[in-house]
């Protein structure tokens, strides 16, 4: 099933999607919200479940058409927002675009932040910034919401707690990052508030595509109507999110409602373009000498969306243009 949580109130109005994302009902009768939902998910998710074959069949009272640009995003705010970096990939590149090595243990012990979660964007809000010289950029990401983790949870285990999958564009100030990670105390200004797909889906509705504890699609992101890369989720994660909830919850239990989220997807073949722009400056400093490709400007607009076999949006698409505050 697909949820989203239609624009009111601080948490959101809880809906559900139609499998093609045309269709929505209100879901607030069973749960006022997508963590209401998630705190009770034993006795909601199989109600929410029923609703869902009403709506696909046609069946479901009061259905209204859907509209990505009334969406907050799926969990407008979060207990917890934790970042990971299963595409080592990725971060090897970028620590070369700082001049920073990349340690060994980086390939068997996953990277984390722990990210703002006290109010994330819709997919259709702006990215706000006071400064186009703080280097904004992008990052195409695949996360999943948990429900509640136990202490020391193991990765065999883990699997069990994935509720919901979604996209994230984890905006990043690059510029002000090497500053602060200069302090020795991680990311905090440089990291604003994140952007969520307009629907989450219960893996059961990702088919074959979900597997192995890895969404295997392609992203697709663009800038200004340009593709910009379509890298596949599923390949070189190093990672996988069981592997990456375990880490979390090595010694601490994490609530219903965590966010964990893959880090930056990215490929080995290049081919494949990139899902953020410091990679591909890195890549043109690499192959020239200095990077090209500037990062994001006022009015420039990025679109990151994943599609099935069929061409068809699965979890509709975060779409943001930059302003200035």
């Amino acid at each position: 099933m697909k949820l989203a949580s239609l624009k009111g109130g601080r948490d959101g109005r809880l809906a559900l999607v139609s499998s093609d994302l045309t269709r929505a009902v209100s879901a607030e009768n069973i749960a006022p919200n997508l963590q209401a939902a998630l705190d009770d998910w034993d006795r909601t998710a199989p109600r929410l479940a029923e609703l869902a074959r009403d709506l696909d069949a046609g069946k479901a009272s009061a259905s209204f058409a859907f509209d990505q640009a009334a969406c907050a995003s799926p969990l407008p705010r979060a207990y917890q927002w934790a970042d990971g970096s299963a595409y080592v990939t990725h971060v090897e590149l970028v620590r070369k675009a700082r001049g920073a090595e990349l340690p060994a243990r980086f390939w068997t012990d996953p990277l984390f932040y722990q990210g703002g979660s006290d109010g994330f964007l819709g997919p259709r809000d702006p990215i706000l910034a006071a400064d186009e010289g703080w280097g904004i950029d992008f990052e195409g990401e695949v996360a999943v919401i948990t429900g509640d983790v136990p202490y020391g949870c193991t990765p065999e285990r883990a699997t069990e707690h994935i509720r919901l999958v979604m996209l994230v564009n984890d905006v990043s100030l690059r510029n002000l990052i090497p500053g602060e990670l200069a302090k020795g105390f991680g990311f905090f200004q440089s990291k604003p508030a994140s952007a969520f797909s307009p629907v989450a889906v219960t893996p059961d509705a990702l088919g074959e595509a979900w597997r192995d504890g890895r969404l295997h699609r392609r992203l697709h992101v663009s800038l200004n109507g340009d593709s910009f890369g379509t890298p596949d989720a599923g390949t070189d994660m190093v990672f996988n999110f069981p592997q990456l909830i375990a880490h979390a919850a090595r010694t601490r239990s994490l609530a219903a409602g965590t966010i964990v989220g893959s880090g930056t997807i990215s490929n080995r073949d290049r081919s494949a373009g990139s899902a953020c722009i410091a990679e591909r400056r890195m890549l043109e400093q690499l192959a020239g000498g200095k990077p090209e490709t500037p990062f994001m400007r006022f009015g420039d607009r990025v679109r990151i969306e994943m599609l099935d076999d069929g061409g068809s949006s699965i979890f509709g698409a975060i779409e943001q243009d930059v302003r200035a505050v």
